[in-house]
């Protein structure tokens, strides 16, 4: 078993003995141990489904149901694009184009070194400021193309730094 996969089946273990065990304590298991992990992977799932004795399909169904839910593992940085209403009139699909063309990834996926995971949201509440981009849990307004790379910038010296660390 590799560290990641003993870390997995550790942390679920955790959450498995601080919840109940009905199926109707699955979506509260399902945001505790995303919350820890950050994501869930098919193991943790797989061991929620024997514990709670229901089908893993079941348990797949409902992560895949809300969209609270992610499957990959977060990048170190992440980026929401909203849609909702506002966003959408005042260009977030434009914007979202332009993340994905500058991470090179699509929503749902995450940069092949980490760093970045891209995703959309229906709305962030910040309509006044639209189109709206949450970085890490930062809300950044009025998010043209051409502010995307602005918005990257203060993420480049720490990546630099990082891969220095490798030479």
């Amino acid at each position: 078993m590799t560290a990641e996969q003993t870390h997995i089946e550790r942390e679920t273990g955790k959450v498995l003995s601080r919840m109940g065990r009905k199926k109707g304590d699955l979506v509260p298991i399902l945001q505790q141990l995303q919350q820890r992990l950050g994501y869930l992977p098919r193991q943790a799932m797989a061991e929620i489904a024997r514990s709670l004795n229901i089908p893993e399909m079941d348990v797949y169904g409902v992560v895949t149901f809300y969209n609270q839910f992610r499957l990959t593992p977060p990048g170190r940085h992440s980026i929401r694009v909203c849609l909702g209403t506002a966003c959408h009139m005042k260009g977030g699909y434009i914007t979202l184009d332009a993340w994905k063309r500058r991470l090179d990834i699509g929503p749902g996926e995450i940069t092949p070194d980490r760093e970045f995971d891209l995703d959309t949201v229906a709305c962030v509440g910040c309509c006044a400021m639209a189109p709206v981009t949450v970085v890490d849990d930062k809300a950044q307004g009025e998010v043209t193309p051409t502010r995307v790379d602005g918005i990257l910038l203060p993420f480049q010296p720490e990546k630099e730094k990082e891969d220095g660390k490798d030479r």
